[in-house]
């Protein structure tokens, strides 16, 4: 075995170990966020790594969030922001068809990409927040994602929640830990708004806008850190690589988004 292949086994080795000691079930379902930045190395390995830790009856899963598609999201209203009315037609017109099997998903980091992209992974439906997963339970946890429902009861985040998923946070923060969304849905009656983006029809695109809760994450890095104090216990701290990681189960952190949120948006209790 080349000397190099051999160093790339001893590392995804040594980070399956940090895996299993931070308390990565085997055999289990991980949701994963990661910065490779952070992490260092290279995302195929990280993948390895991840999947060595989960075991072949373990599943994978991983955002691949695409707000590129649309004219109602942050990315666009940043890119465009100081645009005249025809320089916003012009980037309206040039925006890709969500197709979930070729849509890339630059937004959500290399590793989301590599797994997206690796033989098996699946893909959900939804044209805005699909997810990808490799493992035994994919289609089950992908299956369903309506497409008017980003985030809520009919996405995967509500199967990875039946699931008892846990939740891998690999040198990011809480502010992107997308789980907490599950929380937004969960409180009584929350806000609704108008959503838009292009997919593709008939071989061609189209814009479709529907109607959806919300979503708002401006203060998810409160919410995390009231998280981590409140249920210190419930949330592992370590390093994954280089980056300091944080693994905890996604039911825990949507109970206390359900009711942390209550208490702190505007209406709460």
């Amino acid at each position: 075995m080349p000397a190099v292949t051999r160093h790339l086994l001893l590392r995804d080795g040594c980070v399956a170990t940090q895996l299993y000691e931070l308390g990565v079930r085997r055999g289990g379902v991980l949701l994963v966020h990661a910065s490779m930045r952070s992490a260092g190395g290279d995302a195929g390995s990280m993948a390895d790594a991840l999947r060595q830790a989960l075991g072949p009856a373990g599943t994978l899963v991983v955002p691949a969030f695409t707000p590129e598609n649309s004219d109602t999201s942050r990315a666009y209203l940043d890119r465009v922001r100081g645009l005249g009315d025809e320089a916003r037609a012009e980037v309206r017109a040039s925006m890709p068809a969500f197709d979930p099997a070729t849509s890339p998903a630059p937004a959500m980091g290399t590793l989301a990409e590599t797994v997206r992209l690796t033989t098996g992974a699946l893909r959900s439906a939804h044209p805005q927040t699909s997810f990808a997963a490799l493992g035994p339970a994919a289609a089950e946890l992908l299956s369903g994602h309506r497409q008017d429902c980003h985030l809520g009861e009919d996405s995967p985040l509500a199967r990875l929640y039946e699931a008892d998923a846990q939740v891998l946070l690999l040198g990011t923060g809480f502010d992107r830990c997308t789980a907490f969304h599950l929380g937004e849905y969960r409180r009584p009656a929350p806000p609704r708004r108008r959503y838009r983006c292009v997919v593709a029809s008939g071989g061609g695109r189209r814009w479709w806008e529907y109607e959806d809760i919300a979503l708002d994450d401006s203060d998810f890095a409160a919410l995390g850190a009231d998280f981590a104090r409140a249920r210190a216990g419930a949330v592992g701290t370590g390093r994954v690589a280089a980056a300091p990681s944080r693994l905890f189960r996604l039911r825990t952190a949507v109970d206390f988004a359900t009711e942390w949120l209550g208490e702190h948006r505007p209406g709460g209790c």
